[in-house]
């Protein structure tokens, strides 16, 4: 029989929406034959496939539709779906969340599993008021979700609010934007998460079921970090669902005045091997069964290859406005920040360059203050970050020039001995604007991603700082070189999970229960830890916390003018074009330290320097009296580097001093 069109307007949303009285369905299938709606709604099985007594969704547009009575949050339901030469069960390509035997006793594991009807508007948001920091001012974190922290971690599946217990390492640090690896279902798990397969459904493994003890006690922290800020608690209801979790992760990071940045994957999905359920098989385009149709039958993808997985049909608009809907969901009902979109530049190169401007430019008019990031490694990676229609849209993109150069003089540096280092080359990258991008601030910058330091990928920092000895002064002094160089250097830095306490190991996403690649906090154990990273975290946080105390940090102008290859040292000079805000920033990788005589560097104004950060106090802090210029120095000598005075100073072997004319605020 036909299900009711009671409440479906042209504005009814796609997949399943409370309203009074019931719920309505919404689904694209163009070339079905016949949509049934099965489900279990207010304890009634209706899970009849094509029954007669089934309820008959009815198709207008290509789209089909139907209202069901009585429907409730936590109710579950599949399409069955009637096509060319086949009829099945579909999972709904918009459901919120997907069904999980902990959670629904008697559901079969993914991709078996049901859809489940959720009330977008269940969360009452405490995070009102709270507004993500302006594009130049991000400090990112990337980490993963699985891996991160919590006690399943060691089988890639800790838990959305796991995140919540590094709260205040976080808060610490000074980071004030996270990006989480993507976070929707995927085909198999664990993984990094760029193997998606349902797009509006957050991971269920990195749900706690409502059948844990353990939700007791995630809700106890919740309440605890919630009543922190003086914001009134949940109740245990709250927490129910793999997407109520994800909800309070968000609002908490929020309350905590964190940004979250969610890594979407618009360039493929899957792969689909055994997952008849799923996207690739929802609306075929002929009968898979025939002979000659391979993987050109799907509407939502075509037959070419990314990453393992298939490319969207980027031509199909419905296709398209299923990954902006994607997109505005994520903002709308999550309260997402922001995004970094992974291998924009395989969405262009499959024709898919209109999608990403009209994707850009929709989530700008919904939410302007949200940063899009693009990871973009086309020839002309300018395109990336130039407005419609002579470029793709994106506010920033990744960039790989300062890491490369700045790894590769590290691992030189490992090397030892006091020959010259390419440090004029290193100033060249610093002070090019990369790739020609509008100003510096579009671009990302790191020196470790999951990407990056993936197992069989590139070392960690430490391991390049020093191959044979991870603990070393030449480790930890090189590694902080680095990173004060990243930090201080014109874009928006990130750091990677355990990049800010000297983690030496690279990372998997798949541990097989093994701890040998998880991040090690215990170092951080103030009793029982690692003093090295103790101190290293120290230093990244107060490094941070440098750059969101000054001005010229954050700002557009660099001026390197001092690199001497022979001595491996550089200097830059940062501030601001109509308020001054002045900092000098010099760099040395030499293994001795420049003390008698001093080393003489131009300034850019006479009088008083404030030293404002030495990274010699952070080796082995607090136990050693460092080298440096006792807090201050005066520039009062003759003209050098272009400026009008210089200083002697003192620099310190393999380290990084930052001078500044005002205490920063």
């Amino acid at each position: 029989m036909p299900a009711s069109q009671e409440h479906i307007t042209s504005a009814t949303p796609m997949g399943a929406n409370i309203v009074l009285g019931g719920a309505t369905f919404r689904v694209f299938a163009p070339s079905a034959r016949a949509i049934y709606i099965n489900g279990i709604f207010d304890g009634v099985d209706f899970f009849r496939k094509d029954a007669d007594d089934s309820l008959l969704l009815v198709k207008k547009n290509n789209y089909w539709t139907g209202f069901v009575p009585n429907v409730k949050d936590g109710d579950q339901y599949l399409f069955f779906v009637v096509g060319n030469g086949f009829k099945d069960f579909k999972r709904d390509p918009y459901a919120r969340e997907l069904s999980t035997p902990g959670n629904f006793p008697g559901s079969l594991p993914f991709p078996n599993c049901n859809c489940v009807v959720r009330d977008p508007h269940r969360y009452h948001w405490h995070d009102q008021g709270f507004r993500p920091p302006a594009f130049n001012d991000l400090v990112i974190y990337q980490l993963h979700i699985g891996t991160f922290f919590g006690a399943q971690r060691a089988r890639g599946r800790a838990k959305f609010l796991d995140v919540l217990d590094k709260i205040d390492h976080l808060v610490r640090l000074g980071i004030n934007a996270v990006e989480p690896l993507p976070l929707d279902e995927v085909e198999f798990g664990p993984s990094q998460g760029y193997n998606s397969a349902d797009y509006f459904s957050p991971d269920p493994d990195y749900g706690v079921d409502s059948t844990d003890a353990a939700l007791d006690e995630y809700l106890v922290k919740v309440n605890r970090l919630l009543a922190g800020r003086g914001k009134p608690g949940l109740a245990k209801a709250d927490l129910i669902g793999s997407m109520a979790q994800l909800k309070v992760m968000i609002d908490v990071l929020h309350v905590y005045g964190i940004a979250v940045l969610f890594d979407v994957v618009y360039n493929h999905a899957g792969p689909f091997n055994g997952d008849g359920h799923g996207l690739y098989f929802f609306d075929l385009l002929a009968n898979p069964n025939e002979a000659g149709n391979n993987n050109n039958h799907s509407l939502y993808f075509t037959d070419q290859s990314v990453a393992g997985g298939l490319v969207f049909a980027y031509f199909n608009q419905d296709v398209r406005q299923f990954l902006i809907n994607n997109a505005l969901y994520w903002v709308g009902e999550f309260h997402v920040d922001g995004f970094r979109y992974d291998l924009a530049s395989e969405i262009e190169n499959h024709g898919g360059s209109r999608f990403c401007q009209d994707l850009t430019g929709t989530v700008r008019f919904v939410q302007p203050s949200a940063p899009q990031i693009a990871e973009y490694w086309n020839n002309d990676r300018k395109r990336a970050v130039i407005a419609p229609p002579d470029g793709l849209g994106f506010d920033l993109a990744w960039h790989d020039l300062l890491r490369e150069k700045l790894r590769g003089i590290i691992g030189d540096a490992s090397a030892g001995g006091s020959g010259p280092l390419d440090v004029q080359g290193l100033a060249g990258v610093l002070a090019f604007r990369p790739t020609q991008f509008p100003n510096f601030f579009k671009a990302v910058q790191y020196l470790e991603s999951h990407d990056a330091v993936h197992v069989g990928s590139k070392l960690r920092v430490p391991a390049l700082a020093d191959p044979s000895d991870h603990r070393s002064f030449f480790c930890t002094s090189r590694t902080r070189v680095a990173t004060g160089i990243l930090l201080t250097a014109p874009s928006v830095p990130m750091l990677f999970m355990g990049e800010e306490f000297l983690e030496d190991k690279q990372w998997t996403d798949s541990p097989d229960g093994s701890t040998d690649n998880l991040i090690f906090f215990d170092g951080l154990d103030p009793h029982a830890g690692d003093k090295r990273m103790q101190d290293f975290y120290r230093f990244t946080q107060e490094l941070v916390h440098l750059r969101l105390r000054h001005p010229a940090l954050r700002g557009e102008t660099i001026n390197a003018y001092h690199a001497n290859n022979a001595n491996r040292v550089l200097a830059y000079h940062r501030w601001l074009e109509e308020f001054g805000r002045d900092v000098v920033i010099v760099v040395s990788l030499n293994e001795f330290t420049f003390d008698q005589p001093n080393y003489r560097l131009g300034f850019p104004q006479g009088g008083r320097w404030l030293e404002v950060f030495n990274s010699d106090v952070y080796e082995d802090f607090g136990r050693r009296q460092p080298h440096g210029n006792g807090g201050d120095i005066f520039a009062d000598g003759q003209p050098m580097d272009g400026f009008s005075t210089s200083a002697g100073i003192v620099i310190p072997a393999n380290s990084i001093l930052v001078f500044a004319k005002d205490a920063g605020g």
